[in-house]
């Protein structure tokens, strides 16, 4: 099959398209005949390898897995004799290792039913998007019907979902974002946008429920500045940040402070989980939760793929399809 590789970490040149042999699945293993794969942040941290604190988890002098991707939907070939949930023809999507490939195993326990009302390429980038701004929202933010949430980085991957998942939550929504960005984010409903390029948030103007913050470079003393004296901050994933650590040393510096504040201050590290991708499907196909898709891109131009998402000019997701 062909696939998406690199031997070493390193930037977008590193990766190349090769022919490498089939998955074999497991006994817990579905084969996934891969339509399409999301292209996530976490992919470009696996193919640098930075923070270098990624490499004790991945591979410290090359990838362990060399194939990058890990967001997939697609059609099952074929079930481990384990595999209770699945048979061949499901049209699923979730997570997996290495899904810039024609085919990828995935564990049951990390997919599900493809939303019916989705293409292939629309459900491919909801899995790990989609799943931290739920997990984000619902399970670190407690969100509450009627609080008012700040989403930072409301035009990008995560936080396109957030605003979609925050309105279907119940919440009032204000979005944070670029000015190309700005009516992106007013059509998938967000009550009030704000501009970062001329207005400040933290301008005391407005205090907030709970600030999701997906953008990853703003202060801590900035960000408490716009929270409410009991409200909650939620930082997502670990960008920006030191070659070491990246942005975990500030959700890290958060959980700490958060011991002697009343605020309540902490990192988010979503979990893969089959439950969360139900309950996704079902907002999808409700018509509450609508994938937003800036660029599709081959598999052969990946690489490229990557590299327009790491710039931060993408409008919702890019995607990959095979």
């Amino acid at each position: 099959m062909k696939a998406i590789v690199q031997d070493v970490y390193g930037s977008a040149a590193a990766l190349e398209l090769r022919d490498v042999d089939t998955p074999v699945p497991g006994d817990n293993d579905v084969l996934i005949r891969v339509r399409a794969a999301g292209v996530e942040q976490g992919v470009w941290h696996l193919m640098t390898g930075l923070p270098y604190l990624t490499r004790a988890f991945f591979g410290l002098k090359a990838p362990r897995n060399p194939i990058r991707g890990r967001e997939v939907a697609g059609r099952v070939e074929a079930v481990g004799r384990n595999v209770v949930g699945f048979r061949p023809g499901d049209e699923v999507y979730g997570t997996a290792e290495g899904t810039f490939a024609e085919f990828v195993c995935a564990k049951e326990a990390r997919i599900a039913k493809k939303p019916v009302s989705s293409s292939f390429e629309q459900a491919a980038v909801v899995p790990i998007s989609a799943t931290t701004a739920l997990q984000g929202l619902r399970d670190s933010g407690r969100l509450q019907p009627g609080q008012d949430v700040l989403i930072i980085g409301a035009g990008g991957g995560v936080g396109s979902f957030a605003v979609q998942l925050a309105k279907a939550l119940g919440a009032q929504v204000t979005g944070v974002c670029s000015t190309g960005k700005l009516e992106l984010v007013r059509s998938i409903g967000a009550d009030h946008v704000i501009d970062y390029k001329h207005d400040d948030f933290a301008d005391g103007a407005r205090h907030f429920d709970l600030i999701l913050d997906t953008a990853g470079n703003r202060p801590l003393a900035v960000l408490r500045r716009a929270l409410k004296p009991r409200g909650t901050l939620v930082i997502v994933g670990g960008e920006g940040g030191g070659r070491w650590t990246g942005g975990f040393e500030r959700s890290l510096r958060a959980s700490i402070l958060s011991l002697f504040v009343g605020q309540k201050l902490k990192g988010l590290m979503a979990t893969e989980r089959q439950e969360d991708l139900r309950f996704l499907a079902q907002l999808i196909d409700a018509g509450s939760l609508t994938p937003v898709i800036d660029r599709s891109y081959p598999l052969g131009d990946a690489p490229e793929a990557i590299r327009y998402m790491h710039d931060g000019h993408a409008r919702g997701k890019v995607v990959v399809t095979v």
